[in-house]
């Protein structure tokens, strides 16, 4: 017989399954959560992160190290402090489109076209690299499980950033101040209406339900859920995920700039500023953004997945202000 494989068999993940639990304590000793703040410890500095907010918990018992500065020279991080939560965003926006399936407002498998009539009868493109002009029609309705399984036809993929040359439909797409084929930036994108027009004039990259396509499922889900509930979009999350949850705090921007992190993003000199807490995440944007605009304070995220947002290099990214 040969070698076994060196991935997961069915058997063995049946096997793998009714294994017995592997044993975890009861309560969180002194000793490993002396060793989790030297862990998180070890990440904090000038050239690694200027500070974070790490938490962990079991049962009642929880446990908040706040570590560091803010930013480089700002004052200390707390455990009310404000961060970019980045992409979290996008399963809140879902959450709040599954909020409204229950409340009858949405349909997972009906089409969009009448809340979103951008959406109706789009073409799509040939070859996904093709000049915008060579379209097929599409083989069916955009569906909300399409947005929410980024699956609709449009986002973007790895190959249209390994192209010699921009693709026609990322050249049209970053005309139109779409900023959803990259980072976000609130101080380009329109009001949600106007960007919802300008995506609807671009010709889908793929079939909807064809292929996995990041980010933008998330924009047009922001933009469905706000039509539907007849509200703005942060209301939406506000009534159905925030206040339910005490996340008083989170928010698509924050005044309360004293408490915001700075972002940075790693350079060949160390970290350099990417976004000051007085930028773009200070002012109320023209369209709040759905795949990562908010900003909370990081504790209030548990007991939600999320639960340690660094004030380091960018990899929360752009978002929320939450707590």
């Amino acid at each position: 017989m040969g070698a076994s494989p060196p991935w997961p068999t069915p058997q063995g993940r049946v096997q793998a399954a009714h294994r017995a639990p592997l044993a975890v304590p009861e309560l969180l000793d002194g000793a490993g959560l002396t060793r989790f703040d030297e862990v998180a410890a070890s990440h904090v500095g000038d050239d690694r992160v200027p500070g974070l907010v790490a938490l962990v918990a079991r049962g009642e018992q929880v446990h908040v190290a706040a570590l560091g500065s803010l930013g480089i020279g700002r004052a200390a991080v707390q455990r009310d402090s404000l961060f970019r939560i980045a992409s979290t965003t996008k399963p809140l926006t879902a959450a709040a489109a599954l909020a409204l399936v229950g409340e009858g407002l949405l349909d997972l498998d009906e089409p969009v076209d009448e809340l979103l009539p951008e959406l109706a009868a789009p073409r799509v493109l040939r070859r996904p690299d093709g000049p915008l002009d060579d379209t097929v029609p599409a083989q069916r309705p955009i569906t909300l499980r399409d947005l929410l399984t980024f699956t609709f036809g449009f986002g973007m993929a790895a190959e249209m950033f390994m192209a010699p040359t921009p693709w026609p439909v990322v050249v049209a797409e970053d005309n139109l101040n779409l900023c959803t084929l990259g980072p976000p930036d609130p101080a380009r994108q329109p009001d949600a209406d106007t960007w919802m027009a300008a995506l609807g004039s671009l010709p889908l990259l793929t079939q909807p339900g064809e292929r996995w396509l990041y980010n933008t499922g998330a924009s047009v889900t922001g933009v469905l859920v706000a039509r539907a509930a007849g509200v703005p979009y942060e209301e939406v999350l506000r009534t159905r995920i925030l206040e339910p949850l005490g996340m008083s705090d989170t928010g698509l921007w924050s005044a309360e700039t004293d408490r915001l992190a700075t972002a940075y993003r790693p350079s060949g000199d160390g970290l350099e500023v990417w976004d000051r807490p007085d930028g773009a995440w200070s002012a109320p944007p023209a369209f709040g953004t759905a795949p990562a605009g908010w900003c909370p304070p990081s504790t209030t995220c548990w007991p939600s997945p999320v639960c340690c947002w660094p004030a380091g290099p960018r990899c929360c990214g752009p978002t929320w202000y939450a707590r």
